[in-house]
């Protein structure tokens, strides 16, 4: 489902971003202040404009009175576009903040374990 409203990023999305990332983790700060998704941030944003979209869609779609299946057809996509995100998110956490820690041998056990809980947060849903 396309839309040209998905260019503006809402105060709710940046809401609903960040319940994410906080759901059982706690922000950590890097010595160096850079997390592993900060090259691809551009690319981060647009592709959740793109997923916020597809829920505005879904919005309209119960307003419209759109056929439950077809609706539900959409969530599974919504979803999906999610998890596809979250594993590109966790992917870069571990080629940067985890390497990065066994690279400098600081905080090595920590960051596998943080990335061990995301991963097990993930298999939840």
């Amino acid at each position: 489902m396309t839309t040209t409203e998905t260019d503006q990023v809402t105060p709710e999305t940046v809401e609903a971003v960040q319940a994410v990332e906080a759901a059982g983790h706690a922000q950590t700060d890097h010595a160096h202040g850079v997390h592993g998704y900060h090259k691809q941030k551009d690319e981060h944003l647009k592709r959740l404009r793109r997923i916020e979209g597809q829920i505005r869609g879904l919005q309209r779609m119960v307003d419209e009175d759109v056929y439950c299946i077809d609706i539900l057809t959409q969530v599974s996509a919504s979803t999906k576009a999610l998890q596809s995100f979250a594993l590109q998110l966790l992917e870069e956490h571990l080629r940067h903040c985890v390497a990065d820690a066994a690279a400098t041998g600081e905080g090595v056990d920590e960051k596998v374990e943080e990335a061990t809980k995301a991963i097990a947060r993930m298999l939840r849903t």
